[in-house]
């Protein structure tokens, strides 16, 4: 394919723990590029990428040419997992700042409440530095106590002589009523004018202080840093030529303009990972499939997300780490496990694989900065990995010195190194086969009812050996597979999703009031595409409920008819909230009162298909893809494996592992046990010899009593 130098270009970035991958979309095709991330400045990772996309180009004339810039970014998450952002504090009404600590009686996530042996969550904002000051909003809105102005400087004063460069602000009922907020966010800008402020009504209009207070407080934490870094991404962008639009992936699932991000930096979190699940969809829509298993291993961590009757499923109930996020996220589980994962023997000397990461730097010890063994080492090993063609042969591979890392993890459990290898690739594997195996579970789902779509740069060696652990009978690698998160941003829609309470009867709200708050939403969010300059006539508003039965503390989304709610309409929306109850459930409380708790509107221009492959100018055989063989350590012996040239592949072009697969940004290991072919899309699809197929149905038949 000769490269296009003169037509606009729409451009996707996503940058990872170990690597920053780009899409490039020119007409009628695209490209793509991987490049080290640079952890030390994020920021030259990209002109790295950008600059190798640009190949033979001046970088000044290509980035000219950039129409659309979307980027993705972990560092938000980085921080937060990592605690390492601003130093911060917290004003709250005077009697509720240990809300955060208490959260809702959850000692630590993930373990028994009863576990007395787990030390007690610490809170992003110690308690020295939560300070409530005298205002009271009611539950209606109403301001029964105006906020004490002497009382909030004197607690801004007194943060800010205590270091804090970030403050949020969270009163009870904000939501109702944010005067108080908005008069304590003035006295912050008086008082301390260079310190970043977040008031928790901009975060969340909805119910539980809770979820507000902890999504507002990990917005101030985050915040300098991923304001200070957009900052600086736009300005060396722009200083470079950029001169096209900036957009910047959401948690949600959709893409803003990037300055709006700055002051709302908790809906960057999972900002690259929320962009794979979209291109996962695009994917398996063009080979017919609707129930998708997205899964997408990097460097640094393996993503999972379950995507049920060509829907991306999102969630208000996420957790990362031991903090809650109380907004919009799409619904992806993510442990550490990557190529740079390292393996390591635990206290009772059984191997164990993460999560911690080489990264980057040093990477791992094949890069030659490092001794640790890492699963990358452990693949080159195996000889899955080609030495010299990782990253299309711009990273030479150090096989000695990978054997000699797996080995030092060999040696304590009286393994040769072959041996080692083989348990690093297994207990990786299967560690990964949990977290699939897990998420599933929770939602009653068998697997085997699923195709996989394989993801992330070490997703090609590994995904089908996940498959084969969990019976999934069918793997799908697009073209796209090793940037897959950058590859989904060329698929979002450009919006914004708004939730907000009503001052209402939760069970007796009328289709009105609704309206009223449906229409107000829709009136905001109209002003705002006005603001990006998208036309109007292009997006979609999608309105939907949140529902439970009188007394549960949970909530499910419903989603309503376009039009006005009349009374049907309303009694129409309880009976669908029964069955979707029951769908997940396994059972339903006709008889119970349900309460309508917010509205939600989803405003988005719409998602837009995968560019089609360039198309083939040859009908080429097998034979001439076929680029040799390599030594592999398969089943215990050292075998001969044929490697085919990704580039080379053609519709039609069918093989039986084991095979490997080799391109520029990674190389694709098939097993022996399934057979592999090349469809219309250049997709190549594995299926799983003798693998069982089975209707996904839910498990769960209750009948409540």
């Amino acid at each position: 394919m000769i490269p296009d130098r003169t037509g606009r270009l729409h451009v996707s970035v996503d940058i990872g723990g170990t690597f920053t991958d780009c899409v490039v979309q020119r007409e009628g095709a695209i490209e793509l590029f991987k490049a080290p991330t640079t952890p030390g400045d994020p920021v030259q990772g990209v002109i790295d990428v950008l600059r190798k996309a640009a190949g033979d180009e001046p970088l000044e004339r290509f980035l000219r040419r950039i129409e659309r810039f979307v980027h993705g970014t972990t560092l938000a998450t980085n921080v937060l997992l990592t605690r390492t952002g601003a130093r911060t504090g917290f004003i709250t009404t005077a009697g509720f700042r240990d809300v955060i600590e208490m959260r809702r009686g959850v000692r630590n996530l993930g373990t028994s409440m009863f576990d007395q042996f787990r030390p007690p969550y610490t809170p992003l904002v110690p308690r020295a530095r939560r300070l409530g000051v005298p205002e009271r909003v009611t539950f209606d809105g109403v301001i029964d106590t105006p906020l004490d102005e002497a009382a909030t400087e004197a607690a801004v004063r007194r943060l800010v002589d205590d270091g804090c460069t970030a403050i949020a602000i969270g009163f009870l009922h904000a939501y109702a009523n944010p005067e108080n907020e908005l008069s304590a966010r003035a006295v912050v800008e008086r008082v301390a004018p260079d310190v970043y402020t977040v008031c928790s009504h901009e975060i969340s209009q909805t119910l539980g202080e809770f979820e507000r207070f902890s999504s507002t407080v990990i917005s101030a934490f985050v915040g300098p840093s991923v304001s200070s870094y957009l900052r600086e991404l736009e300005d060396r962008l722009r200083g470079a030529g950029f001169a096209g639009r900036l957009l910047i992936v959401l948690s949600s699932g959709l893409m803003q303009p990037v300055e709006r991000s700055a002051d709302r930096a908790v809906e960057l979190l999972m900002s690259g990972p929320a962009a794979a699940p979209w291109a996962a969809l695009a994917v398996a829509a063009d080979g017919g499939y609707r129930d998708v298993l997205e899964v997408d291993m990097g460097g640094t961590s393996f993503e999972v997300c379950v995507l049920r009757d060509g829907t991306v499923p999102t969630t208000k109930e996420a957790w990362i780490g031991e903090e809650r996020i109380g907004t919009k996220i799409v619904d992806v589980g993510s442990i550490g496990a990557g190529g740079g994962s390292i393996a390591w023997i635990d206290g009772l000397g059984l191997l164990r694989v993460g999560p911690q990461s080489a990264g980057a730097d040093p990477g791992p010890a094949a890069y030659g900065r490092s001794e640790k063994p890492t699963v990358t080492d452990a693949d080159l090993v195996l000889g899955l990995l080609p030495a010299d063609y990782f990253l299309g042969g711009d990273l030479a591979l150090d096989v000695d010195r990978a054997r000699r890392a797996v080995a030092s993890i060999g040696e304590p459990l009286g393994l040769d190194v072959d041996e080692a290898a083989v348990a690093i690739f297994d207990t990786v594997a299967t560690t990964m086969a949990g977290q699939v195996s897990e998420v599933c579970t929770k939602r009653g789902i068998d697997v085997r009812g699923f195709a996989m779509v394989a993801g992330g740069g070490a997703g090609g060696i590994h995904g089908a050996a996940i498959a084969e652990r969990l019976g999934v009978p069918t793997v799908l690698f697009p073209l796209a597979a090793p940037v897959l998160s950058a590859m989904g941003m060329h698929t979002m829609g450009v919006g914004q999703e708004t939730a907000r309470a009503g001052v209402w009867d939760r069970l007796d709200v009328s289709p009105g009031a609704l309206n009223e708050v449906f229409r107000a939403i829709e009136r905001d969010q109209r002003a705002l595409f006005d603001e990006m300059g998208v036309d109007l006539g292009g997006v979609s508003f999608v309105r939907s409920l949140a529902m439970r039965y009188q007394g549960q503390f949970h909530e499910l989304l419903i989603e309503t008819p376009e039009a006005d709610l009349d009374a049907a309409a309303r009694q129409a929306l309880v009976e669908a909230f029964h069955a979707r109850y029951r769908e997940i459930y396994g059972y339903a409380l006709p008889w119970r009162g349900v309460e309508i708790l917010e509205c939600h509107v989803r405003a988005s221009t719409g998602s837009a298909p995968i560019p089609p492959p360039a198309s083939a100018s040859d009908d080429r055989d097998l034979e001439s893809a076929r680029r040799g063989t390599r030594t592999c350590l398969i089943d215990g012996e050292r075998r001969d494996v044929p490697v085919y040239a990704r580039d080379d592949l053609r519709p039609g072009h069918a093989f039986a592992g084991a095979a490997l697969v080799d391109s520029a940004a990674s190389t694709i290991y098939v097993p022996p046990r399934f057979e592999a072919h090349v469809d219309g899309n250049l997709t190549l699809v594995l299926e799983l010899r003798g693998a069982e197929r089975v209707e996904n149905r839910e498990l769960l038949e209750v009948t409540a009593a």
